[in-house]
């Protein structure tokens, strides 16, 4: 099971929130992603929250050749 420290990747003001209003949230509330890379985000990909942030396909395959570059080592 998976776990993570949410003050740790959260804005505080969503840290004490439910996962559910967490994926439902805008991109900003993740830390360090502001307002403005939000819009972006959404002007590039179409991105509004954090759940379609996860699900965005460039975030898949970025992360499965980060995980291959890992086991090959």
């Amino acid at each position: 099971m998976a776990s993570i420290d949410l003050e740790k990747v959260l804005d505080k003001a969503w840290a004490d929130k439910s996962l559910p209003e967490i994926l439902a949230a805008p991109v900003g509330a993740l830390k360090g992603v502001s307002d403005h890379d939000g819009e972006l985000l959404d002007q590039a990909f179409g991105i509004k929250t954090v759940a379609d942030l996860a699900e965005l396909k460039y975030v898949r395959w970025a992360q499965a050749l980060a995980a291959l570059d890992a086991s090959a080592k």
